[in-house]
């Protein structure tokens, strides 16, 4: 039985734990923002960590988001 990538279990698990990360993230930062009064006021470093000690997994993405 041949598998794609849709039906593929562990790929079907890494999207819906990627996305979760992805839109709460997104949420976590608009509400820090917010509540900082950040809006129009330069740029925000940010960093994201994701690790899995099972795996021997750390890494690490660094970035900066424009605030207008």
């Amino acid at each position: 039985m041949v598998t794609n990538m849709e039906t593929d279990p562990f790929n079907v698990s890494m999207r819906k734990f990627l996305k979760q990360v992805g839109v709460t993230s997104q949420q976590a930062i608009e509400k820090a923002v917010e509540q900082k009064g950040l809006k129009g006021r330069g740029k925000l470093i940010v960093k994201a960590v994701i690790t899995s000690e099972a795996a021997g997994l750390s890494h690490v993405v660094e970035g900066e988001i424009d605030l207008g």
